[in-house]
């Protein structure tokens, strides 16, 4: 087992951060990644709302948030409301309808603006986590544990990891993107 193979699962870490970020992005059409890590302030706490009640989508551009325990329903109109996600909320009694609106060009280049901000975020964190393995090459080098012709081989293979992750980062924005822009 090699220095590289016990940080090779980090790797992974931006990536799942990025697919849950890309996830919550208003595209245009309903999707309940959008509403359901909104916290709402329920029995004395604050709760996502996916551990209240069911999210389901009714159609392209509408969802219905069903609670558990209709005494919450207030609750989660207002937590809705509060977070500023760009929909339109409405209590029917019994449920919840949020409505996506169509997006305008503008708001579309906002959220790609804040789409390449989480990009370079991953990306950051990749570039963090490969100076971290870096200095473990090193100081294992400079330990005796390894041969430097082996530390340059380790680097080498880093810098092909580095690459082949940012190289998902950039096809998953890319998709991510394209969805947006799609009218």
């Amino acid at each position: 087992m090699s220095i590289l193979d016990d940080h090779r699962s980090e790797f992974d870490k931006p990536l799942e951060h990025l697919k849950n970020d890309l996830a919550a992005f208003r595209t245009g059409r309903a999707n309940p990644a959008l509403i359901e890590n909104i916290g709402v302030a329920a029995y004395g706490s604050t709760t996502p709302l996916k551990q209240l009640g069911s999210i389901s989508v009714s159609d392209a551009r509408s969802m219905l948030v069903e609670p558990w325990d209709k005494s919450v329903l207030g609750d989660i109109e207002k937590a809705i409301q509060a977070a500023n996600v760009g929909v339109s909320v409405a209590n029917e009694g019994k449920h919840i309808r949020v409505n996506v609106p169509l997006m305008t060009e503008e708001n579309r280049k906002d959220i790609v603006k804040l789409l390449r901000d989480k990009m370079e975020q991953a990306r950051v964190a990749v570039r963090g986590i490969r100076d971290k393995v870096k200095e473990s090459i090193t100081a294992a080098e400079e330990a005796g544990s390894i041969t430097e012709d082996e530390k340059f081989r380790l680097q080498k293979q880093l810098d092909e990891l580095t690459a082949a992750t940012n190289d998902k980062i950039k096809v998953l924005a890319d998709a991510k993107e394209t969805e947006i822009m799609t009218i």
